[in-house]
């Protein structure tokens, strides 16, 4: 059973897609190996597939839209769904990031992976959550295996 429970903000699926060397690629990688439980809700897939099928990120990450929705089902799929039981809103400055903390907090996250670390971390001291890089999390990993 996996030790870690994590929300991945938009921002680190998006790096994961682009870049094959990257922390969030190992992230991607382990969470669909179930190394750690992936978190998510309905919006925050939502939200997944609106930025990752963006043309920039689909261009630079050589993949198709439905070679990105096959990855987004395997995502969906591995992931422990989160009801949104109750909503946190407004609370940070970014109403996306909302989306990812109201995640967190209904999932019972040990920690959001976010590369806007200073967006989170005043609320998420207030809460209870915490925040990691992607290259940290990988770290914490890394300590568990």
């Amino acid at each position: 059973m996996p030790d870690m429970w994590l929300v991945a903000d938009t921002a680190v699926m998006v790096a994961a897609i682009r870049s094959d060397t990257e922390a969030s690629r190992h992230l991607r990688v382990a969470g669909l190996a179930r190394r750690f439980t992936m978190l998510a809700s309905v919006p925050l897939l939502i939200e997944y597939q609106a930025v990752m099928t963006r043309q920039e990120h689909l261009a630079a990450s050589r993949l198709s839209v439905g070679d990105l929705e096959d990855l987004l089902d395997a995502v969906a799929a591995v992931s422990e769904p989160v009801r949104l039981d109750f909503l946190w809103r407004p609370v940070l400055s970014d109403a996306d990031d909302d989306m990812v903390l109201e995640t967190a907090m209904n999932g019972r996250a040990d920690a959001i992976v976010t590369f806007n670390r200073r967006h989170f971390s005043s609320v998420t001291k207030q809460f209870g959550v915490g925040v990691l890089s992607p290259a940290e999390t990988v770290k914490q990993l890394e300590k568990t295996s």
